[in-house]
Formats: C-alpha cells, structure tokens, sequence
C-alpha cells in the first residue's frame, strides 16, 4: 500500500499529472464558453474580461506586463486593451517609470463591470459540489502552481 502523503515517484507522478491535464483542458474551454456566453450580454469578450479582472486583482500594469501575467501575447493583450478603452473600461496613463510603455487602468465603469462579472461568477462557483475542503483547495492549487512554474520558461510571443 503506497503512502499517499509520500512523494510520487516521477514516472508515476507524470501519468498522475497528465489526468490533471486532461480534466483541465476540458474544464478551462468549458468554462471559457459559459463565460462568453454571459459576458455577451454584457458586452465582455472573454479577453476583454481578463485584462479587467488583471487590472482589478493588480491595479495599473503595462500591456508587456499583462501579457506576461496572463502567458499570452502583447499584441493580443494590447488588441483587449484598444477594445476595452473603446468601450470606457481601461484608460492609458503615463508610467512614471517607462514612458514608451503606458500604464493602462480601469476606470469608474471598468470597475463596475468586472465587479459584476466576478459577482456572477462566485454566485455560480459556490454550486460545486462535492463536500471540498480548504485542504481540498489548497492542494489543487498548489499541484497547478508546481505545473504552472514548470514552463515558466515558455515564451508566449
């Protein structure tokens, strides 16, 4: 009988984590749809939604940085960020420490829609079911920040 609170062997660990990848694709599209789904009404990209909800956890951030955080190109973030501020959600403002690379943050109405947003999606989150912990939780989040900093090393432009 294995100790379950022992480390994996590597080559049981790696067919472990790829269950975890395969729950996790499926989960992440999933979850994609639902969001465009209801950010379609309110007139959210899923894009969009994340360069909000970036600049809502971290305040004003350059678009490299956002691109970065969120392991996805520039010119896709930056493309988010023209449609955001289009709309009035984001606005640019000079960056005190590199004047080529603006700051972009949300404003008054940016705020406001990424609250509702995460609003509505707490609301939904709290139907999982299932009796999970904070144990639970945790060690998910820990097995996904260990396969997440394993390709750190990954350029996304």
């Amino acid at each position: 009988m294995n100790d379950i609170h022992a480390p994996l062997p590597p080559d049981e660990l790696g067919r472990r984590l790829t269950e975890v990848f395969d729950l996790v694709g499926p989960l992440y599209r999933r979850v994609q749809r639902k969001v465009e789904q209801d950010q379609a009404a309110a007139g959210l990209s899923v894009g969009i939604r994340a360069v909000l909800d970036l600049l809502h956890k971290h305040g004003p951030m350059t678009v490299p940085q956002m691109g970065r955080a969120q392991a996805i190109s520039r010119q896709f973030v930056q493309r988010m960020v023209n449609d955001a501020a289009a709309r009035g959600l984001v606005e640019s403002v000079p960056n005190p420490a590199h004047r080529r690379s603006p700051l972009i943050r949300l404003t008054d109405a940016g705020r406001a829609a990424i609250t509702a947003v995460l609003t509505r999606e707490h609301l939904l989150l709290r139907q999982v079911g299932g009796g999970l912990t904070e144990s639970d939780v945790e060690a998910c989040l820990r097995v996904l920040r260990e396969m997440l900093s394993l390709f750190d090393h990954v350029d996304v432009d």
